[in-house]
């Protein structure tokens, strides 16, 4: 039997048993990405991190959901990133690179870690907006008509879906039939909601994300669609427009998860140069796998 050791972590959060679950695997050999696939779906967390050697940057690594690889993810690099902090294989002051499948991710490490993502480009707009708001069993005028529903990705496509109220977010029931009849193929399969209107006075947005593809139901806290939120939030003035924007996004409530995310966006000449996501995170545990 081979035995895998890794280690637990919350991710946007400062609180034990809040913000989004990551397992960490630190010295995973030489896995094929079907048994990383497998291990993932034990653990049935949102994803788990497998941590390798790398000639692109200081280490690569590969994120699982239950269901499928991803190219970019949130939480487990800002996760990962404090796993090797904590353990000492990575400085703990200063910076670092991730190399993912999207490329080279710089890190900046710290209490507060948070990661670059490329910059992101915004898709089509979703016109039947009677469509979304059905598979959210909410009314057409839950939603802003003001903001489009669109896709933006940083590397994982999300549409985006503004709604009026958090009395109204909070109503959302996810219609998987819908779903797969309507959305399943879209550029955007995965629907990322928010309002203005927040729990915590210091959010910007408060948010919903809804991943069937990814074998995720409800996500407490998504990093990688964070970035392209940070985007959205500015090309349509959802936000005052800076060089700097400071945006907080709180996530997870409703799912008894609390989690914040912090989101930096650059702009020059009124072009985004650059998008960050960071958090804090909190050590669970750690565990191990057996291996036949």
């Amino acid at each position: 039997m081979q035995t895998l050791s890794y280690h637990l972590v919350d991710v946007f959060t400062n609180t034990p048993f809040g913000g989004n679950q990551l397992a960490v695997f630190l010295d995973p050999g030489n896995l094929s990405a079907q048994t990383m696939q497998m291990i993932a779906r034990e653990l049935n967390l949102s994803e788990s991190a497998f941590v390798f050697p790398s000639d692109k940057a200081d280490l690569r690594v590969r994120f699982f959901t239950p269901q499928v690889e991803l190219p970019l993810a949130g939480h487990p690099t800002v996760g990962t990133a404090f796993v090797l902090q904590r353990e000492g294989r990575i400085v703990s002051s200063g910076s670092a690179t991730f190399e993912e499948g999207v490329g080279v991710i710089p890190i900046t490490l710290g209490e507060t870690i948070y990661m670059d993502q490329p910059v992101p480009i915004l898709g089509s707009v979703w016109e039947d907006r009677h469509v979304i708001a059905d598979m959210l069993s909410l009314s057409d005028d839950d939603l802003i008509l003001d903001y489009p529903v669109q896709a933006v990705s940083s590397g994982v496509p999300f549409l985006y879906v503004p709604v009026r109220s958090l009395e109204a977010i909070k109503r959302i029931r996810f219609r998987q039939d819908l779903w797969a009849n309507r959305l399943r193929d879209f550029e955007a399969p995965h629907v990322f909601a928010f309002t203005p209107e927040t729990e915590q006075e210091n959010a910007t947005v408060h948010s919903r994300m809804f991943a069937p593809a990814m074998g995720i139901n409800e996500d407490p806290a998504t990093g990688a669609a964070s970035g392209p939120l940070g985007a959205y939030l500015v090309t349509y003035g959802v936000v005052p427009v800076g060089e700097q924007v400071e945006i907080r996004s709180e996530q997870g409530y409703e799912i008894g998860r609390p989690s914040q995310i912090s989101i930096r966006v650059e702009c020059q000449s009124q072009q985004i140069t650059r998008v960050q996501v960071g958090g804090s995170s909190v050590y669970m545990g750690a565990g191990h796998i057996l291996l036949p």
